[in-house]
């Protein structure tokens, strides 16, 4: 399945020069890596495949500790390499495969055993600082977590003490609970419980943050 218009990703592009928070990008792959291949052995994200079709490698808002797309393309195939190390050292912890597309202690990667028909893969942030992973589910494909980091980086932006300061409180996706609501497929599948195994370690603060995504608490 190919995924050719890629909105979010065209959202955060354009918010990254509108806003001059900082843009990097790299020409791809002359064969990138195609929907449904094998990374690990597990399938490769449709839309992931997309991206990486388009960019070899993008920083995006690194003005404002923005994120990193994990670089892979005719001379360096990082994520390949980021792949195998996510298997030998967490996913057994993890309890499920992972595909890491991005970051670094903060990580962002697909969920390939909970792809939808079209075999879009949801997002979690994966945090590897404290002793056990902590993870949270931020979107349902990579293409609406662009379009909600996007969002965020607007309202960080636009909250007065950047304005002042260029400094900010303001932490995705803590802070970001609204902005991932709109995200109805994601609300959906938090409601349903598919990401409960992988948030197994999680505190009371993270599922109260869970809870206002989902709507189920004020």
């Amino acid at each position: 399945m190919s995924f050719t218009e890629l909105p979010g990703l065209e959202r955060l592009l354009d918010v990254c020069q509108r806003l001059s928070l900082g843009l990097e990008t790299s020409p791809p792959a002359r064969e990138p890596l195609k929907a449904g291949s094998l990374l690990e052995g597990v399938p490769f994200d449709p839309v992931l495949a997309s991206v990486y079709a388009r960019l070899g490698h993008a920083a995006f808002a690194d003005k404002v500790m923005g994120w990193g797309l994990t670089r892979s393309d005719d001379h360096v195939h990082r994520l390949e390499e980021k792949a195998k190390w996510w298997r030998e050292k967490w996913w057994k912890e993890l309890g499920e495969p992972v595909i890491v597309f991005g970051g670094d202690v903060y990580a962002y990667a697909t969920v390939p055993g909970l792809a939808d028909e079209l075999g879009r893969q949801p997002v979690v942030e994966v945090n590897t600082y404290e002793y056990q992973p902590k993870v949270v589910p931020i979107a349902s494909n990579v293409d609406r977590f662009f379009d909600s980091y996007s969002r965020y980086l607007e309202a960080l932006v636009a909250e007065p003490r950047y304005q002042k300061s260029g400094e900010t409180d303001l932490l995705f996706p803590w802070h970001t609970t609204k902005i991932l609501a709109q995200d109805e497929r994601l609300v959906e599948l938090m409601r349903a419980g598919r990401f409960d195994s992988l948030m197994k370690h999680v505190d009371d603060e993270t599922r109260h943050w869970a809870a206002k995504v989902m709507g189920t608490q004020l």
